[in-house]
């Protein structure tokens, strides 16, 4: 039975990407673009890469854990298990090379698969926030901060948002490929001294055939720098995914009660109370970020290492890499299947929106008040004093409990067809409608 929820529970096709199938098939590309590099400059046979090709296609990785456990080096024991079935060109597997030229560059080859897998996940999410945008860039809601209600706003503002964010993250990680993208072929310490004068050439030529950069400078690894550079990337996903869901767990709240991802016909929400619909999809998504996150602090350890190398890094690298592109694939899986099944309560947005009996139009007051044609010219009084009035008249309003806009009129401040106006919630919303056009526009 599987130990990480990351094999079956939250398993998505990122899980293909670092399975050690992938891994192996991964490591022995490089083993035969180095080959063919050799080839060509006669350091070997010209059929070697051949054989080696052909050979890697009968490599078991059942065999190759087999060699593992006798010698105790994983990356060796594939290139035994290559060799073995390389015929006369095995004793070419690896020449001048070390482990994590291999490895490293290997690892260079899945990242950019992965960072191109995710990518595609997160575009239908950002198709879903999109529409959602352009939908809702109508629909009148509160706008709260500091947990308070503030003024209006809509929910195609909140949408937007989310989706600008998501066209920034995706361009981070798009551009953490050139950083990422690099592989090399410099031997122990990473001065190439068994490839002799060529080394530079033949390291250009390795990464050429496999669509890499080469490492202008390294030790005996790529640098940890650029792979802590892709789980911040990863980390920053993470967080606006756990942003999008925090904010549907708190409208889906009792007592707010606007919104609520979907909830199936035959679906539980507890255990012991029966009416209970808990976010409990919005809530993995937040527990899944604190993962993510976590992940990263660990990356950042990684890029300490010793002189020219030591191995302190290669075993949580095993869990890091895999566990984050795969956590956050399913994290945005989840999101998009949330957002487009999220359920919406009109009337709660409508009975929210007047829940404070009109203070929330204070500041629409206090314009008002200070605004000539309005008030009539000679009557319009400054922003402070307008603030402080309008201050006072809504603490007495919230301590009476009285509606705001009846003790304006009680002071007849403003004539009453100019009340209604501004104590109408849905005519002040600015240019919110044109902020979600332009921040949506293709």
């Amino acid at each position: 039975m599987p130990i990480s929820p990351f094999e079956e529970r939250y398993k998505t096709e990122m899980n293909a990407i670092f399975e050690d199938g992938n891994k192996l098939r991964r490591w022995m590309d490089v083993e035969i673009a180095l080959a063919k590099v050799h080839a060509k400059m006669g350091n070997i046979p010209k059929d070697a890469a051949a054989k080696m090709a052909e050979g890697a296609k009968k490599v078991k990785a059942e065999r190759v854990r087999e060699i593992e456990e006798e010698i105790h080096h994983d990356l060796m024991a594939m290139v035994r298990a290559l060799s073995e079935q390389s015929g006369d060109a095995g004793k070419y597997v690896h020449l001048g090379a070390t482990s994590y030229d291999i490895e490293d560059t290997a690892t260079a080859l899945i990242f950019l698969d992965a960072i191109n897998t995710l990518d595609g996940r997160l575009g239908s999410l950002c198709s879903v926030l999109r529409e959602l945008a352009k939908k809702h860039k109508k629909t009148v809601c509160i706008g709260r901060t500091h947990g308070q209600h503030a003024v209006p706003t809509t929910y195609g503002m909140k949408f937007a948002i989310y989706y600008q964010e998501l066209l920034r993250d995706r361009e981070r990680l798009r551009e953490a490929k050139k950083r990422i993208g690099v592989g090399k072929m410099s031997g122990a310490a990473g001065t190439m001294a068994t490839f002799g004068a060529k080394g530079i050439e033949i390291q250009a030529a390795v990464m050429k055939e496999l669509g890499l950069e080469p490492a202008k400078a390294s030790n005996q690894v790529i640098q940890r720098d650029r792979h802590a550079e892709v789980l911040c990337d990863l980390a920053l996903v993470a967080a606006l995914l756990e942003k999008i869901a925090k904010e549907m767990r708190n409208l889906q709240r009792t007592e707010i009660g606007e919104a609520s991802e979907p909830f199936g016909k035959k679906q539980v929400g507890s255990s012991t109370m029966p009416q209970k619909r808990n976010p409990h999809k919005c809530e993995r998504v937040c527990s899944l970020a604190r993962l993510v996150r976590a992940n990263v602090q660990t990356a950042f350890e990684n890029i300490a290492l010793e002189h020219e190398r030591d191995l302190t890094n290669s075993a949580n690298e095993r869990a890091i890499f895999g566990e984050s592109f795969v956590c956050v694939d399913y994290m945005a899986l989840e999101m998009t299947k949330i957002l487009q099944g999220l359920e919406f309560f009109p009337e709660n947005i409508e009975r929210n929106l007047g829940l404070t009996h009109g203070l929330v139009m204070s500041e629409r007051l206090m314009i008002a008040l200070t605004d000539e044609a309005v008030m009539g010219k000679g009557k319009a009084i400054g922003r402070q004093e307008a603030h402080e009035l309008v201050r006072e008249l809504a603490q007495r309003a919230f301590n009476e409990k009285k509606y705001l806009k009846a003790l304006v009129k009680e002071k007849k401040l403003l004539p009453d067809k100019e009340l209604d106006v501004i104590f109408d919630p849905h005519t002040y919303i600015g240019c919110a409608e044109k902020i979600v056009e332009e921040a949506v526009r293709e």
